[in-house]
């Protein structure tokens, strides 16, 4: 049965009509068309469909709408402002931190949510704070370069 359910998005205060145990990708995706989050392996381990709920990284695919009831959720389309990209994702471009670009914004999603945790994190902290972050690509050297880019301008 269909509830209101009501939470900030990307800045915004929003109210949905939906059942509360649909999972908040599917409804982020299907029902307010922000695709920048993806689906996956369903199973939260992969980390594609990542995005912020009070600023910590989640898993969307496996958390509820229901339970975000109230918090501040932010998505890859949020974390940019003014035209400007967030110095994270300046980091992956810059490092050409992409090839197919389907985990790219869950990896990003992850990499802000681990600096807003622990701004200024040592560099194996850093690592093992991406650890489940599946690029079905490899390509992971570029993406280690953009993490430690992305972790260097936070320690400045």
């Amino acid at each position: 049965m269909d509830q209101s359910i009501s939470f900030t998005l990307n800045g915004k205060p929003l109210t949905v009509a939906t059942d509360p145990s649909r999972p908040l990708l599917e409804v982020l995706r299907e029902d307010l068309d922000l695709t920048g989050t993806k689906y996956g392996c369903g199973e939260s381990q992969c980390g594609a469909c990542t995005v912020l709920v009070d600023g910590v990284a989640v898993r969307s695919c496996v958390r509820t709408v229901g339970s975000v009831t109230g918090k501040k959720i932010t998505t890859i389309e949020g974390l940019s402002a003014d035209g400007k990209l967030h110095p994270v994702q300046e980091a992956f471009l810059a490092e050409k931190a992409y090839q197919c670009g389907f985990c790219i914004p869950g990896m990003i999603m992850g990499l802000v949510g681990a600096l807003q945790q622990k701004p200024v994190p040592g560099d194996a902290e850093l690592l093992s704070g991406m650890h489940g972050h599946i690029c079905r690509c490899c390509g992971y050297p570029n993406l280690v370069k953009a993490i430690r880019r992305a972790a260097a301008q936070a320690r400045k």
